[in-house]
């Protein structure tokens, strides 16, 4: 059987199964985006991923193996990141909201002071830019798709030369 479509008008209202029938407006999703960053990364609350995150939260990031999945995933990720550039620090610099979608645009800085997935640290500071688009139910997070500049980090690494520049130089 197909799936019905979703008349006009519909799109924001489109749920998954098991999900929150709680309609949130855009500005609520906004801060809750804006608390993501803040609290888990910038202030170090790992227990903020409980009241921000569904308990089937994904986060989906082409850059690392395994997929986030849950609270506890999610935890373990920010963990991961703080431990290996505890001065990290998001700045939000813009974000835009649609039915039950909202999109940031942020830049993260830190300085590496520990080993981040094999990579030992390197004292280089790095600013990463990049886009998330944050899915919500019942108004948490209930999907993270994030897009950064991973080649740029690794470049201010020193891990992968510049264009032009040898491995060994």
């Amino acid at each position: 059987m197909r799936p019905r479509r979703p008349r006009r008008g519909q799109l924001g209202m489109i749920r998954r199964k098991g999900e929150g029938r709680r309609s949130v407006p855009k500005e609520e999703n906004k801060a809750t985006s804006r608390r993501f960053y803040e609290e888990l990364f910038n202030r170090g609350n790992l227990d903020a991923a409980e009241e921000l995150v569904i308990s089937d939260f994904v986060l989906h990031d082409p850059n690392i193996p395994e997929q986030p999945r849950g609270p506890e995933g999610l935890k373990r990720f920010v963990a991961m990141y703080r431990g290996a550039f505890p001065d990290i620090e998001f700045t939000i610099e813009d974000q835009v909201a649609e039915g039950e979608n909202t999109a940031t645009r942020w830049v993260a800085r830190g300085t590496p002071q520990g080993e981040l997935m094999g990579i030992a640290p390197t004292g280089n500071r790095v600013e990463v830019r990049a886009f998330t688009l944050h899915r919500f139910s019942g108004g948490k997070i209930a999907e993270d798709w994030a897009h950064y500049d991973a080649l740029g980090m690794l470049r201010q690494l020193g891990v992968v030369p510049d264009p032009g520049q040898s491995q060994g130089t």
